[in-house]
C-alpha cells in the first residue's frame, strides 16, 4: 500500500520544493546504483516535498523499462519513506499501463505519467490514454502536459470529473492563457506542478496561476540555493528572486541554451562541479565541454 492517499499526496506535493534527481551511469553507461543512492542520501537531508525517480531530469527517455523499474526500488529503498516517491510512466498506453502496475509493486507513492511515445494524438485519445492509467493502480498521477500531449482545459476537466486518482497537472508549455483556462476550469482540484526547462526562471509569475511548486533540476548540485530561491518565491520577494536570476539563472541559461538537450547535461556538469560526480548523460545527449564545465564551475562558485 502507497504511504499517502492520492488527495494526500497532492497536498504533500504543494508544499514545498519538487526534487528531480538524476539517474548515475558508470563511464561505460551502465546504472551506478551506489552512485545514486549517495546522492539521494545527501538531498535527502534538505527538506522538499517530494521525489520523482527517473525524470526528465533523471534520463527516464533513455532507460529500459527494467532499468526504471530497478531505479524506482532504489529509491524508495533509500528514501526509506521521508518523502513520498512518484515513479514515471511512459510510452504507449499499454507501456505506460505496465510500468504504473510496477510502480505500485515496487512501493512508489504517485505516478508522473508522461507522453506517449513518437505519435501525435487527438484530445479524446489522450483523455483515454490519462484515464486507463490512473484506473492501472490507486496511486496518484500527476499528468506531464507537453510535446505531444498539451492537454486542453476541457480535457483536464473531463480527466478530472471521471478519474478521482488525478491529482495533479504538470506544466511543460508555459502558455498563459492555457494555464489560466485550465484553473478556471478545475481550480484547486489538482495540484499544479511548473515543469517548464529551469522551472525557476518561471516560478514567480506561475505562481500566481495557482503553480505552488515546480520540478527543480538545479536541486541535484546546489540544493540549499534552489531551496532558498523557492521561499522567495513563496513569500513573493520579487528583489530577491530577480537578484538570484541575474546573478545565476540568467549565465547558467546561457550556457544550457549552447546545445540541445544541455538542460539535462547541465545537471550532470554541476554535480561534477561540486564534486559530486554522477557519471556520463546517455546519447542521444552530449555532456557539456571542459570548457563550459569550467564556466560552469566558476559561475556556482560565485553564489557558494
Amino acid at each position: 500500500m502507497p504511504r499517502y492517499a492520492p488527495q494526500e499526496l497532492a497536498t504533500q506535493l504543494k508544499s514545498g520544493l519538487l526534487s528531480f534527481p538524476v539517474t548515475h551511469f558508470t563511464d561505460d553507461l551502465e546504472f551506478d546504483e551506489a552512485g545514486y543512492r549517495e546522492h539521494l542520501s545527501w538531498l535527502s537531508g534538505y527538506p522538499v516535498a517530494g521525489l520523482f525517480a527517473a525524470g526528465g531530469t533523471g534520463e527516464g527517455f533513455s532507460l529500459t523499462p527494467a532499468e526504471i523499474d530497478r531505479v524506482v526500488r532504489v529509491a524508495v529503498d533509500e528514501v526509506d519513506g521521508r518523502v513520498p516517491v512518484v515513479a514515471p510512466a511512459t510510452g504507449g498506453t499499454a507501456v505506460a499501463v505496465a510500468q504504473a502496475e510496477a510502480a505500485a509493486d515496487a512501493g512508489a507513492d504517485g505516478l508522473l505519467l508522461m507522453p506517449p511515445y513518437l505519435t501525435e494524438a487527438g484530445q479524446q485519445g489522450l483523455v483515454e490514454h490519462v484515464s486507463a492509467v490512473c484506473r492501472a493502480t490507486g496511486l496518484g498521477v500527476i499528468v506531464y502536459s507537453r510535446a505531444n500531449a498539451v492537454l486542453t482545459d476541457r480535457s483536464v476537466a473531463e480527466l478530472a470529473e471521471r478519474n478521482e486518482t488525478l491529482v495533479g497537472f504538470k506544466d511543460g508549455v508555459g502558455n498563459i492563457e492555457h494555464l489560466t483556462r485550465i484553473y478556471a476550469a478545475v481550480g484547486d482540484r489538482l495540484a499544479y506542478v511548473g515543469g517548464l526547462p529551469t522551472a525557476e526562471t518561471f516560478a514567480l509569475p506561475l505562481l500566481q496561476l495557482g503553480m505552488s511548486t515546480y520540478s527543480s533540476a538545479i536541486f541535484n548540485f546546489v540544493p540549499r540555493y534552489a531551496l532558498d530561491f523557492y521561499a522567495d518565491v513563496r513569500a513573493q520577494d520579487r528583489e530577491a528572486v530577480y537578484r538570484r536570476i541575474r546573478e545565476f539563472v540568467v549565465p547558467y541559461l546561457d550556457i544550457r541554451d549552447r546545445t540541445k538537450g544541455y538542460a539535462v547535461s547541465i545537471i550532470k556538469a554541476g554535480l561534477a562541479a561540486v564534486g559530486r560526480p554522477a557519471g556520463p548523460v546517455r546519447p542521444p545527449l552530449q555532456d557539456l565541454t571542459e570548457g563550459e564545465l569550467a564556466e560552469l564551475t566558476a559561475l556556482i562558485h560565485k553564489i557558494s
